[in-house]
């Protein structure tokens, strides 16, 4: 692997919908590499609640404030995805011990699909360790407030898919 690959890393996931957790986690990655391309997927066998255009432009929006991170939508195998980008890092999170096992098979399968590429695993700041992409979708679509788990735009984004009005904030004197 070259020097410039190294430099540069993937973080793959579907991020139905970018959550703060995933938003730490980019800012702290952010320091350590000179690219991250913020691989947002396809990923239809999920059945994904926002459609992945949406999913890039408030992936895009979250992480607007860190220079040097790009939000790419994929439709294809990750390992072709990594190659087209010239990454040389796959960025994966690891939030518990019971993320590891299914983590650690996808990270055995790249490295057989993509020997060049390195996976590296960052645990997420104790204040996001509870955050998850399918507990907050759950929350936004029963009407509950998220947002002091995402982005305000990703919140009404949410909020508009599931036909509920955004919830006010609560005042503070």
């Amino acid at each position: 692997m070259t020097a410039a690959r190294n430099r540069i890393a993937v973080y793959p996931g579907t991020f139905d919908p970018i959550t703060n957790g995933h938003v730490d986690l980019v800012m702290r990655a952010a320091n350590l590499f000179d690219a991250i391309i913020v691989g947002v997927a396809e990923s239809p066998g999920k059945g994904p609640a926002l459609p992945m255009d949406e999913r890039v432009r408030l992936s895009k929006v979250a992480l607007s404030a860190i220079p040097n991170v790009q939000v790419l939508g994929f439709d294809s195998l990750l390992a072709h995805f990594v190659s087209e980008v010239g990454a040389g890092v796959l960025l994966r999170g690891l939030r518990a011990v019971s993320d590891f096992e299914y983590e650690f098979q996808l990270a055995s399968m790249n490295r057989h699909l993509i020997p060049n590429v390195e996976t590296l695993f960052l645990t997420p700041s104790e204040q996001h360790s509870f955050l998850s992409s399918t507990l907050v979708r759950e929350i936004a679509r029963l009407g509950g407030d998220v947002s002091g788990f995402v982005h305000p735009e990703v919140a009404a984004a949410l909020s508009a898919r599931w036909g509920h009005a955004s919830v006010p904030q609560p005042q503070t004197n």
